[in-house]
């Protein structure tokens, strides 16, 4: 039950006074539908409305002036309307595009008033034009000194969302303190509810920032109901048995028929893995590694623990192409060993699909890989003990719990190819146990680096010609599908043409718009050395592995983010050949992108180059991270926020360890955090 206290917190807006029946729909999609929602929407920018005279006002500032309404020039049909004011120093004018009907009655010649805007200039004189403010001298206290502006939209002016505010700030009560006095000292922290109402009063740009006082206590409750709800959850899955698995004798055997040994980092995330495996608590663990550092294999062994146990596993890759990759290089090795395998696609159809889910219901098979079609309606199980999903962020919530709910208690491993920066993985996998995979596997080649202007086009149409001449194989990837007219960034489907015409033979084409089948078709041909050039989007970016390809050109690589080119260099240096990334880029080349584009040149450490993107893009940007399932923030900055993120799941910790000690008020004023973020255990959609 939500605590009581927290009633106003969760009323209606169409209870706020002005929220009637044609705002509130557009203030509720705009912020959400309660006055938490509102609340919970700080200010973006501060105006400063300094008082002035004429002759003393800055032109490109806002000033707010006492003036006498001096003379209205008319203009014909529907001109600006004009108007003239003066003080004691000087005059200017105000000009409003679009008359208004009564406004000479309305602030009749010789009425002072009180103005407020930009100033401007116009010619030799001075301007305001549509001021913000124009009210009658008993009304200045209508015009802030500082004013406060919030995200708005079209129905919901900045005006009107402050006014609301106001109205909010004013219905709900003090809250209880949550923190013990040691937190409140150690991070100079305010109470809760003075915080809220300063970070809706600030006074100077720097109460905007995130490590301003006010800002940062409320991202540290953020940040702490955030690890409380993950750590519970993390609790309650510890608690919930789950089969005990240990056996390793046939992945151990796999293993030593292989023609080269696990890394040390493969081999102590095996361990970490089979120790979850045996421990009888329910498995949520993360590897988190750079391209190819070899974590399919080490997942792969653990399946083959889990099927020498007489159970099934599945491993969900986001697209077919990958999906049929992890399962074509894992059946040289099961298959030799009597396990068998199936890839389940939705390319299935008719007697195909029906006698593979026979399979996987009768248990006959203990080895699942597919896509999508693994959770869907119609395929059961007889015995799914492990999950393996590959870029799980690219999968919903709901449709990774449809796939556990089909075995009981299962034991739940993920895989990202991208390198996390440790706060954004502290953020978004605060409930799995982690374990890194921060070596590649011996064999490796470096992959060279070269940043070229596109203006040395031909050249590198040359070199690729050369190479492809000796055996190389290459990928030419490009940003667009199709050329538009308001892009001028190039097209995949022109760039392959031109490909065709220099190489004088065929090349491959691969985007997001092709058919799956179709895609499927030209990445086998090119994986079987049937095409010497792959032409593509950035669909290539993960899972695509051709030992063969040495050679990727990435065509305006200034508009790709850090994680996103590190990623597409991954598809080369897979062989023992010398490989070599080309990045193309266009004249001039702005700072932010040379930074980029030269870490890229000088480091193969995607870790470096994580933290890196991190900080030149912020997380909204990072993998996605807003379509991926990331905690939807309302006061955290996971850059600004780093040591607080760390803090609180430090404090958090502690809090569930010791909560049932604390005194009566504590308990409850934490019960009302956890309510008043509405990140509780239960609450899956936002904290998975």
């Amino acid at each position: 039950m939500r605590p009581e206290i927290l009633f106003p917190y969760y009323t209606s807006l169409t209870g706020l006074k002005g929220v009637g029946p044609k705002i509130a729909p557009h203030l509720i999609r705009h912020v959400g539908p309660y006055v938490r929602d509102l609340l919970f929407t700080l200010p973006s920018q501060l105006i400063f409305r300094p008082v002035s005279r004429i002759a003393e006002a800055r032109v490109g500032q806002v000033q707010t002036l006492c003036v006498t309404i001096g003379s209205y020039q008319k203009s014909g049909g529907k001109g600006p309307q004009r108007i003239t004011v003066f003080d004691d120093s000087g005059q200017m004018q105000l000009t409003y595009f679009h008359p208004i009907r009564g406004f000479e009655q309305q602030h009749p010649v010789g009425e002072a008033r009180w103005i407020s805007g930009k100033v401007e200039s116009f010619g030799s004189s001075l301007q305001m034009n549509h001021p913000d403010y124009l009210v009658p001298l008993d009304k200045q206290d209508t015009i802030p000194l500082f004013e406060t502006v919030y995200p708005a939209t079209a129905a919901v002016s900045p005006r009107l969302m402050r006014r609301f505010v106001e109205a909010a700030l004013h219905r709900v009560p003090d809250l209880p303190e949550w923190l013990d006095t040691d937190t409140l000292g150690r991070l100079k922290l305010s109470g809760f509810s003075d915080a809220l109402r300063a970070a809706h009063a600030p006074v100077s740009e720097a109460d905007l920032l995130p490590e301003a006082p006010a800002r940062k206590r409320l991202a540290y409750d953020e940040a702490l109901a955030h690890q409380l709800a993950m750590k519970a959850r993390k609790q309650h899955r510890q608690a919930t048995p789950a089969l005990i698995i240990d056996r390793h004798l046939w992945a151990d055997k796999a293993l030593s028929a292989l023609p080269f040994a696990l890394t040390g980092a493969q081999t102590r995330a095996l361990n970490d893995i089979r120790g979850d495996l045996r421990s009888g608590e329910r498995m949520n663990r993360l590897i988190q590694g750079d391209v190819g550092s070899g974590k399919t294999l080490v997942a792969l062994m653990a399946m083959i623990d889990v099927a020498e146990a007489g159970h099934q596993s599945v491993m969900m890759a986001p697209t077919e192409i990958l999906a049929r990759q992890h399962y074509e290089k894992s059946l040289p090795i099961v298959s030799d060993m009597g396990i068998s395998a199936v890839l389940m696609t939705g390319r299935d159809k008719g007697k195909e699909r029906e006698a593979k889910r026979a399979a996987v219901a009768s248990g006959d098979t203990t080895l699942i890989f597919g896509t999508h079609a693994v959770f869907q309606e119609g395929v059961d199980f007889k015995s799914l003990q492990f999950c393996v999903i590959d870029e799980q962020h690219r999968f919903g919530v709901g449709q990774r719990q449809r796939l556990f709910l089909k075995g009981d208690s299962v034991h739940y491993l993920s895989m990202s190819a991208t390198p996390i920066p440790r706060t954004l993985a502290l953020t978004q996998y605060g409930e799995s146990d982690l374990s890194v995979l921060d070596e590649k596997p011996a064999g490796r080649q470096p992959i060279h680096t070269a940043v070229i202007p596109r203006a040395r086009l031909s050249e590198v149409f040359d070199r690729l010609k050369s190479a492809i001449a000796a055996g190389s194989q290459a990928y030419w990837i490009c940003p667009l599908v199709e050329e538009s007219a308001d892009s001028d960034l190039i097209a995949v489907e022109a760039r392959h043409e031109s490909l065709q015409d220099a190489l004088g033979r065929e090349v491959g084409l691969v985007h997001g718009r092709m058919p799956s089948a179709e895609k499927e078709d030209v990445v086998a041909r090119f994986a079987a050395g049937q095409l010497p050039l792959l032409c593509a989007t950035t669909v290539v970016e993960v899972g695509i592995d051709v030992p063969n390809a040495s050679i990727i050109i990435i065509e305006q690589a200034e508009r790709f983010g850090l994680a996103q080119l590190h990623q597409l260099r991954g598809r080369v240096g897979r062989g023992s050949a010398k490989s070599a990334c080309i990045l193309l880029y266009d004249m001039p080349l702005g700072q932010a992108a040379k930074a980029r584009l030269e870490l890229l040149r000088t480091t193969e450490d995607g870790f470096e180059i994580a933290e890196m993107d991190w900080k030149l893009r912020g997380e909204g940007d990072l993998l996605g991270a807003r379509q991926s399932g990331f905690p939807a923030y309302r006061f955290v900055d996971p850059v600004a926020h780093a040591d607080l993120i760390a803090t609180a799941s430090r404090e958090a910790q502690y809090i569930l360890l010791n909560e049932a000690q604390f005194p009566p008020p504590r308990q409850q004023a934490l019960e009302v955090l956890r309510h008043l973020f509405d990140w509780r255990p239960d609450a899956a959609d936002k904290v998975d």
